[in-house]
This record gives structure tokens, C-alpha cells and sequence, in this order.
């Protein structure tokens, strides 16, 4: 519905309401309709002037979903641009700190050790033999499920994603990408509703988590995990999907993130 200003006839019906309201016919007491009335046609007035104006000449039902996508994808090239430029300037920091390490003695040693550490904090890609699990919500079925299960209970939690996590790194990962993203010491796995949020991007499930080590440990420390045993049980009672892939030879990429700190501490 569009609304237009109409405010003469808005104003027409106040002064009709009102000279009904306040007129005084002689002969007879006034019933109670003549006062209600006039007032629920000063009520209509005002609601409908609030509403012309709200509107603005546009309509108020418009679906603003596709907006919003709009605005969604707008904000995601936004963040890819800044990506691409974040690339570049490290390029840029990276061909000129080798070619000031040339010249400068102290400089070329920190490189050195700087170069040293890169593959134990995740800076370098790694293959090799490992596991790849894999967790992803239950479908929707329009029929009722055994045991009325929840919403919470047919999704994939944060919690569900970190058992699987911290199980691969007790069963003695080396490397380790969620959604092809390399894991670092830095990494914090958050899910916003069925969503997984890593360092700053936003992923859907099936959430696949790939590690790089012997498959046998691994998959032992995914059967001696308690939270891993929980979404086990759940994926036989709700539907939920987990699959454990044996990967004879897997690369997990070296992490392109950002590697700046808030806050440090450097132990004594």
C-alpha cells in the first residue's frame, strides 16, 4: 500500500469530528455514540497522517530482503578488495625487507630466525598423509523427528566443531585447515547460528576439518573424546552428518592472515 500526504482530507475529517464532538443540540441528552465516534475519527485521522508520514510516499510492505543481499555481497567485495590490497602491501614489505637484509647484517639474522619459526606458526603449506571430518546439520524433514528434537539439536554447534579440533591436536596433528583455512594459535572457531565464523569470514555447513598426521592416532583421539562421542550419539538420534576421511596425501595452505597482535606476553 502507498501512501500519499492527503492532507486535506485528513484535516477535513479532524474538523467534521470536532464540530461533531463539540456541537450542542438542544431538546435532548447526547448518547454516548456521539462522543465515541467523533473520537475514533480524530484516533483514524492521526493513525493515518503517522502512517503517511512514516511512509514518506513509498510503500510500507516492500520485501527488503533483496536489499539486503544487495548490501551483503557490496560489504563482501568491500572485504575481498581490502584482502587484495592487504596482499599486495605484504609483497611489497616482504621484497623490500629482503633487499634491505642485503646489506644489513642484523636485519638478514632476524629474517633468518623469523624464517625459521614460519613453519611451526603456520606461515608455510604442508601435505601430507591425514584425516578429513566432516559436520553438517540435519536435514529438514517436514514430518515430526523421534523424541521432538529442537532447532539446537539438529545443528552443528561451535562446541561440536572445537571437539573435533582439540581431539586432532591431542591425536598429534601437525597442521590443520577448517573450510581450507589454515588453523594457527591465533585461531578462534565461533559459530553464529548454524554459521561458523574464522578469522573473519563466515562459512555454512558441511564444516570440514582436515589434519595432517598419522590417521590411526587421529581417529583414536576422535573416539576418546567425550564432546566427539556427543555429536556421535546425536548424528544416530537426530540425523546429523559426520564422516571421517583417510587422506593418503593432503596440503593444508599456509595461513595468508593477518599475524598482528592486541596484546603479548612474554613469558619470564
Amino acid at each position: 500500500m502507498e501512501y500519499t500526504s492527503g492532507g486535506a482530507s485528513w484535516r477535513e475529517a479532524l474538523r467534521t469530528a470536532a464540530s461533531g464532538l463539540f456541537s450542542r443540540p438542544t431538546g435532548h441528552r447526547r448518547s454516548p455514540w456521539s462522543i465515541g465516534v467523533p473520537l475514533i475519527a480524530i484516533a483514524a485521522g492521526l493513525l493515518f497522517t503517522t502512517s503517511a508520514t512514516t511512509a514518506n510516499g513509498t510503500s510500507l510492505r516492500d520485501d527488503r530482503r533483496p536489499q539486503l543481499a544487495q548490501l551483503i555481497e557490496e560489504r563482501r567485495e568491500q572485504v575481498d578488495e581490502s584482502d587484495r590490497q592487504r596482499a599486495a602491501l605484504l609483497t611489497q614489505v616482504e621484497a623490500e625487507t629482503e633487499a634491505l637484509a642485503g646489506s644489513d647484517a642484523p636485519i638478514a639474522e632476524q629474517r633468518r630466525r623469523g624464517e625459521s619459526s614460519r613453519q611451526g606458526a603456520g606461515f608455510t603449506a604442508l601435505r601430507g598423509p591425514g584425516l578429513t571430518v566432516e559436520l553438517d546439520d540435519a536435514p529438514r524433514l517436514s514430518e515430526t523427528r523421534p523424541g521432538n528434537p529442537s532447532n539446537d539439536d539438529l545443528v552443528v554447534h561451535q562446541s561440536d566443531v572445537q571437539a573435533v579440533v582439540n581431539a586432532l591436536w591431542a591425536g598429534g596433528a601437525e597442521a590443520m585447515s577448517i573450510m581450507g583455512v589454515r588453523v594457527i594459535s591465533t585461531s578462534a572457531v565461533r559459530c553464529v547460528g548454524n554459521t561458523l565464523l574464522l578469522h573473519g569470514r563466515v562459512y555454512s555447513p558441511p564444516f570440514k576439518i582436515t589434519a595432517i598426521g598419522d590417521s590411526s592416532k587421529l581417529r583414536g583421539a576422535l573416539d576418546a573424546s567425550d564432546g566427539v562421542r556427543l555429536f556421535r550419539d546425536a548424528v544416530d538420534h537426530f540425523g546429523l552428518g559426520y564422516r571421517e576421511t583417510v587422506e593418503g596425501s593432503v596440503t593444508v595452505l599456509a595461513y595468508d592472515g593477518s599475524s598482528a597482535l592486541s596484546e603479548v606476553e612474554v613469558p619470564q
